[in-house]
């Protein structure tokens, strides 16, 4: 009976020294975690128009005459001619961009309508009239929506791509994800903005329409499932356990 005694011991430490490591055992997968006490930061106001960003990849089309090449004509007005003036270049780290004939631009930080008029004020020492249009092609989202199990990158295909229209091009908020704890990475990983937003009832989404920025994180945290995992967890102790007492009953009766 003591041996039965001490082999109920030795299994009961082993599975309280897993339980203790709970968090980290449990769910070694979770990601972004905060401290119940973590200063979030203040919800910005939507920017009006995206901005430019290092590392974005600007599609640049410079036409003459005001952008007539854009109309054609002879197919009624409105067509869209196929063949355009088009590069693309990457904005680098000292925010500045290569065009062809004038050179580097410094573009990061400047809205996309304030870059076009800043082309076009370069281009006029050597075209008539130039027309620029540039439109950011490499903006995108990424989005973890049930905490770190499905995660998906997004492209930004408009300029009011909003967080909601993220989660609904992910596939929305599973039975186990926290609509009421999504949190919202920007900048500098290094030194990035936290946003905490709740959209799980009408006021909420009111308050949490927010657009989002080229290599926002968006991280839906997932409801924790304690008992199942912790019985996951604690099985093979069991088994060990009952392995243990069906060897002392049979040496026991030999």
């Amino acid at each position: 009976m003591k041996r039965l005694k001490s082999i109920s011991l030795i299994v009961a430490a082993l599975c309280g020294l897993n339980l203790m490591q709970s968090c980290k055992v449990l769910y070694p997968n979770q990601m972004l975690k905060t401290d119940s006490g973590y200063n979030f930061d203040d919800v910005e106001e939507n920017q009006p128009e995206y901005v430019i960003n290092l590392y974005d990849k600007l599609d640049v089309r410079v036409y003459t005459n005001n952008g007539v090449q854009l109309i054609n004509t002879e197919q009624g007005g409105g067509a869209v001619q196929q063949h355009t003036n088009t590069v693309g270049y990457l904005v680098d780290s000292d925010s500045t961009v290569k065009l062809p004939t004038i050179g580097r631009v410094k573009v990061a930080g400047m809205t996309v309508t304030a870059a076009e008029t800043l082309l076009e004020g370069m281009y006029k020492q050597y075209y008539q009239e130039p027309f620029v249009k540039v439109n950011v092609t490499n903006r995108r989202v990424i989005i973890f929506r049930s905490g770190s199990s499905s995660g998906s990158v997004l492209n930004i295909n408009n300029e009011k791509f909003t967080l909601i229209e993220a989660l609904a091009q992910a596939g929305g908020i599973d039975d186990l994800g926290k609509a009421y704890r999504i949190k919202v990475l920007r900048g500098n990983l290094k030194n990035p903005k936290v946003f905490l937003y709740d959209i799980s009832s009408i006021e909420d989404v009111k308050k949490s329409n927010l657009v989002l920025q080229s290599n926002d994180i968006i991280y839906v945290e997932r409801r924790p499932r304690y008992v199942n995992r912790t019985l996951s967890e604690i099985m093979p102790y069991v088994s060990i356990f009952n392995t243990a007492i069906l060897i002392y009953l049979t040496a026991k009766n030999l």
